[in-house]
């Protein structure tokens, strides 16, 4: 095969040659990179009752949330259920115009898993139940809080506070707010918070850390179950730090999490994307939850 010289010949203008040369720059800002890879993770203590990610937790929890689900009337309930406990599903009847009324409307499709008392639903149990005619949630009182257990009906379905946060970090158990305290290590200050730790009441009231929502931390974002401005709903949410603080929230990093490796001063890789902490409510006036 006989080469062909490709030179230009040496009637060709000279902006003809030179005008590849110009084009060079445009073509190489023009190469799509790599998208930078996620930061290097310590996995979790290996005898913790699960393993996960921050990544992972956050989406469990963003799964509950935005759960579709489509309730009939046979999934509302307010009366005793067969054992005498008293059922109230947060369904759009419930207390209308409260501060805490229910939601969900049947016959429509509804997202999110429901709040209930004691509830531990993953999205397919949750499903089954409430396709066997289950109570769609049940709300939490004084009384309820009073009886504890004894007040948990097996005629309803949902999640309450601690049985989400337990579902988000991949927990074979419920573990509630005295047990969340066993399976993980108190963190130092508030300063050190990430996504994925878990903000505890014992005995109240647990939120799940979704990572800062201003760039000074003065305030943070959290998914949560049984609190305002949808008491009976999950959600993502943000507030400001020294109303949460205020309110007795212990800050808790559980132990089959996996870490990443922070230089003194930094953040964390923040896991919410843009459009995710786009649809956040803003609660100016956090509360502990539940009644």
């Amino acid at each position: 095969m006989q080469w062909v010289d490709r030179q230009l010949p040496p009637e060709y203008p000279l902006q003809v040659k030179i005008f590849p040369l110009l084009l060079l720059p445009f073509i190489t800002s023009c190469v799509v990179k790599p998208p930078p890879s996620a930061p290097p993770l310590v996995p979790g203590d290996p005898s913790a009752p699960s393993q996960v990610t921050p990544q992972e937790s956050l989406a469990i929890a963003q799964e509950i949330s935005n759960h579709p689900w489509r309730p009939f009337s046979n999934n509302i309930k307010h009366a005793e259920d067969k054992a005498g406990i008293r059922v109230n599903t947060p369904d759009i009847g419930h207390e209308p115009g409260l501060k805490r009324q229910g939601w969900w409307v049947p016959g429509n499709v509804n997202t999110g898993i429901p709040y209930k008392w004691g509830g531990f639903d993953d999205l397919t149990s949750f499903d089954q139940a409430i396709a066997n005619g289950l109570a769609g949630g049940d709300v939490a009182t004084p009384e309820k809080r009073r009886a504890d257990n004894a007040a948990v009906s097996s005629q309803a379905a949902g999640i309450d506070c601690s049985g989400f946060v337990s579902r988000c970090l991949k927990l074979p158990a419920v573990h509630d707010t005295t047990q969340l305290p066993t399976v993980c290590t108190p963190l130092a200050g508030w300063a050190d918070v990430r996504p994925g730790d878990v903000l505890n009441i014992p005995h109240r009231h647990v939120i799940l850390c979704a990572g800062w929502a201003s760039p000074d931390h003065t305030w943070l974002y959290y998914y949560e179950t049984g609190g305002p401005p949808d008491y009976w709903k999950p959600g993502l949410k943000q507030a400001p730090l020294e109303k949460l603080a205020a309110l007795g929230y212990q800050p808790l990093r559980y132990c089959g999490m996996a870490r990443e490796v922070v230089a003194a001063g930094g953040d964390a890789k923040a896991v919410l994307t843009r459009g995710v902490k786009a649809t956040a409510a803003s609660v100016t006036e956090p509360t502990v939850g539940e009644p």
